[in-house]
This record gives structure tokens, C-alpha cells and sequence, in this order.
């Protein structure tokens, strides 16, 4: 069925004539008519005469509708379409500090950092959580919501892949990331408040330590996935090893405590099997919602108003010459 958004533009119909009479007249001019004998010489019809004079004032009318059609943000709505009425919904934690740019993971056989692994196998994570609210908190020095949850999730990827190590600082505040976490969560009532943490590192900076924030989770009852980012023997440079440096226990801790599960992510395949656990979270219920597809329409006649102002433009030329 066809619908106006902004029906209380066609209020504005009379404005036109309103402008008419409300402007002062016109002072009448004294021209200088010709004297001619004989009329006979040049017939005349006074009803062509009349519809040439009225035909630019009916096409002003016709133009003046079209435009508030147009403004009116006409839209054809479709037929009811169910919604999904089951969700998860899920709040990604990605460490951007300054050790997730250790080159100690590998992709198609290619030594990356850490932060490019995580994205890679992120990427086809939320591509496959079609139906699902994602968002996405990016956290260092401090904490930050890069995306609220959202069924957006071509948004929430690009927004991922566009972070940067430094991004937000060099060193990492995980009770940060857990506690707006948990404060994003708060806002909602219907929800099965979920939080995936993916780090390299144990805490080192933030204005709220790990177990201030476990404390908080439990309270709200969000359960919270931990996964350690980071080779167990790291990349052997020359004589030297590059360790992980993950705070295993208390990630394990704040898994456990929240009725969640600690992963470690050594390889891309690992990280890929703790996503396919995920996937078996259960799902919430929500309230059946529908949406209808709505398509624009105002084009249609803002285009045809474009066209008879042409037109009219075209008539007042050719009279001009003639």
C-alpha cells in the first residue's frame, strides 16, 4: 500500500493562492495600444487566447503538487515479513595493545601479527552470525564501544578491520573492557549477555582491575569466553624466543566464575573450533516482530515536477520569439 511519511505537507497546498491575496496588487500600466481600421485583417479567437494564458497557471498548479507530493517522502510498503524472534546477542573484546603485534601467528603458511590473525578469523565469525546483535569493543589503555550491538554486521566488520595496533594505547586494560561490557549490557533487558574477550596479555593499565570487574559480571549475570591470543612457543627469531606472556589463570578465573570457558588460540584452527563452540550458545527468545520492505517513491513525482517545469519554461521561449 502506498503511505506518506510527512502527510501534514499537503497542508501547504493553499499556500500558493494565500500568497495571492495576501501580496498587494499590481499597479495597472498605461500601454500605448494601435489603432487598427480594419479587424477584419487579423481574426482573433478569444477561446485559444484563453487557454494559452491559463495553460502555464495549470501547470504551475500541477508542479506545486508534485513537490509537495515528493517532500511528502511518499513510500510503497509491502506485506508483513516475520522477524526472527530468536537472537544471541554478543559484545566482542579485541586487545589492540602494543603485544598483539608479535609476528608469531600464521595464515596460509604466512608469519603475521596477532591482531591481522584475529581479524582474519573474526571476519567469517560475524559474517556467519546472520541474525545475531554483535558489538564491538576495541580496548588498551582504555576501553571504547566501537559498535553498539547491531544487526549490522557488514558495519561491525568494517569497523573491526579498520582498528589498528595503537589505535586506543600500548598497554591493556582488561577490567576496562569487561566493565563497559558489563554497562552495555545493563541498558537491556532481554538478553543473554554474552561477552567474547580476545587477548594476548595479562592487565596492565585501566581505572578498574580484572577482579573489580569480574565482580561486576557476576552481579549482571554476564557470562564472559576469554580467549588467549598467542603462540605457546612463539616465533623463533635467531637465538631468541618470543613468549606469550598471556595471564592464564586469571583469564580461566574470570571464565569459570561467569559460567564461561577459557579458550587458547595458538593457530588460526584453533581460533576457528572455539568459534564453531560458540555458535552452539543458546539462543534468546524475543517478543514475534514483523517488518514490512519499504520502498521509496519520491523520485517519481519530483522527476515529473522537473519535466513540466521544463516544459513550461520551453512554452514561455517559444512565446517570447513569437
Amino acid at each position: 500500500m502506498l503511505e506518506f511519511s510527512w502527510s501534514w505537507v499537503f497542508f501547504c497546498l493553499p499556500l500558493p493562492l494565500l500568497c495571492y491575496f495576501l501580496m498587494p496588487a499590481k499597479p495597472n500600466q498605461q500601454i500605448a495600444a494601435l489603432k487598427i481600421t480594419n479587424s477584419a485583417l487579423f481574426p482573433t479567437s478569444s477561446i485559444g487566447q484563453a487557454s494559452a494564458k491559463k495553460l502555464p497557471l495549470v501547470i504551475a498548479i500541477i508542479v506545486w503538487f508534485l513537490l509537495l507530493t515528493a517532500a511528502a517522502r511518499p513510500q510503497w510498503v509491502g506485506e508483513p515479513i516475520p522477524a526472527p524472534t530468536e537472537a544471541r546477542e554478543l559484545i566482542l573484546a579485541v586487545d589492540l595493545s602494543a603485544s598483539m603485534q608479535e609476528e608469531d601467528m600464521k595464515i596460509n603458511g604466512r608469519w603475521v601479527d596477532r591482531l591481522t590473525m584475529v581479524k582474519a578469523v573474526l571476519s567469517e565469525f560475524i559474517k556467519k552470525r546472520q541474525g545475531d546483535r554483535i558489538g564491538l569493543i576495541l580496548f588498551a589503555d582504555n576501553a571504547y564501544v566501537q559498535a553498539p550491538l547491531t544487526f549490522d554486521l557488514e558495519t561491525v566488520e568494517t569497523l573491526l578491520d579498520e582498528s589498528f595496533l595503537g589505535l586506543v594505547g600500548q598497554r591493556t586494560a582488561i577490567g576496562e573492557a569487561i566493565g563497559l561490557a558489563v554497562k552495555r549490557f545493563d541498558n537491556k533487558k532481554d538478553s543473554n549477555r554474552v561477552l567474547v574477550l580476545l587477548t594476548d596479555g595479562e592487565n596492565t593499565a585501566g581505572n578498574i582491575s580484572p577482579q573489580q570487574a569480574l565482580e561486576l559480571a557476576i552481579a549482571k549475570e554476564v557470562t564472559i569466553y576469554t580467549i588467549g591470543v598467542g603462540s605457546d612457543k612463539g616465533r623463533q627469531l635467531g637465538f631468541f624466543n618470543r613468549g606469550s606472556g598471556i595471564d592464564e589463570d586469571a583469564l580461566t578465573q574470570i571464565a569459570l566464575a561467569t559460567k564461561g570457558q577459557y579458550f587458547r588460540a595458538t593457530d588460526t584452527n584453533e581460533l576457528e573450533q572455539i568459534y564453531q563452540q560458540l555458535d552452539q550458545l543458546e539462543k534468546i527468545e524475543a517478543n514475534e516482530q514483523t517488518m514490512r520492505p519499504q520502498t521509496a517513491l519520491f523520485f517519481w513525482p519530483l522527476s515529473a515536477a522537473l519535466l513540466l517545469s521544463m516544459l513550461a519554461l520551453a512554452l514561455h521561449s517559444f512565446r517570447e520569439k513569437h
